[in-house]
């Protein structure tokens, strides 16, 4: 019988929370994000956020809504979480955050919430504070408004290449483009257009006080090996680091081997392991 259970917490524990945050800002970020917007009242979050821990100490979170996100989730906790979780009917899309949570948290789930689709256990956290070295591409700016129906059928190209799937498949892309809009309208989406089509794109899909954290990185596929990828991620930095955060940060697969030297060139560096179980 566990000594510690878990609880779902509320607003009372916000503080609390945001403590616990602080001290992962990179691989939390997204959690934080939505604390920060919304509190941790579930009906207005549309997610649940669990606590491992008594109420003077609370240990570790795990966010459940359309992801599944363990933050600073020690062995106990991922097994707590874990057994609270089991008799439960799986809802999110994946699970992702730090690898040893996330794969600890699916080797005692997946019995019960698989098959997944895919399993990438080991994705580079990286950030940087300062300035790219390399000079930017002056060709790459924020998105404007006017230009979303030029964006979108990239962002749907990236998903699809990335996740595996099409983000159109499940409403008609309705949902996608809603956030890619919104993304564009608070000047958080990233572009150069060549003749009017995007050869490069990139996004802070999450913006918190402590980081900016860059997804949706895409080069046209007739672009590629051309060199214009490190130029034009270090104007995102610059213009991150400049206008939104004190840091910026991202995630990469592994295997992605040129992507890495891009960012390693940005002047990137590891501050931890990330996995992402996909459903």
């Amino acid at each position: 019988m566990l000594t510690v259970p878990v609880r779902q917490l509320g607003e009372s524990e916000r503080r609390a929370v945001e403590r616990l945050l602080d001290l992962d800002p990179y691989a939390g970020a997204q959690v934080a994000e939505r604390v920060a917007a919304r509190g941790l009242a579930w009906w207005r979050a549309e997610a649940r956020i669990l606590g491992y821990g008594s109420r003077r100490n609370l240990e570790s979170i795990c966010w459940l809504g359309g992801n599944l996100t363990p933050v600073l989730a020690s062995e106990p906790a991922v097994t707590a979480f874990a057994e609270q979780l089991s008799g439960q009917e799986r809802l999110c899309s994946s699970i992702v955050g730090r690898a040893d949570a996330v794969l600890g948290l699916w080797d005692r789930l997946g019995p019960y919430w698989g098959p997944a689709r895919d399993v990438r256990p080991n994705q580079p956290l990286l950030a940087t504070d300062a300035l790219p070295a390399v000079a930017p591409d002056p060709d790459v700016r924020r998105v404007r408004g006017s230009e979303v129906d030029r964006l979108f059928p990239a962002a749907v190209a990236m998903y699809t290449e990335e996740v595996g799937v099409s983000p159109l498949a499940e409403d008609g892309g309705r949902g996608y483009r809603r956030r890619v809009t919104e993304l564009v309208r608070s000047g958080r989406a990233y572009a150069r257009f060549v003749d009017g089509r995007v050869v490069f794109k990139a996004e802070l899909a999450v913006v918190t006080r402590r980081t900016a954290q860059v997804q949706g990185v895409w080069v046209a596929p007739e672009w590629r090996g051309r060199g214009i990828a490190t130029a034009a991620m270090a104007a995102v930095v610059r213009d991150a680091l400049d206008r939104v955060a004190p840091t910026v940060s991202l995630y990469v697969n592994d295997f992605n081997l040129p992507a890495r030297r891009v960012y390693e060139r940005c002047g990137f560096r590891p501050v931890g392991t990330l996995a992402t179980v996909l459903f």
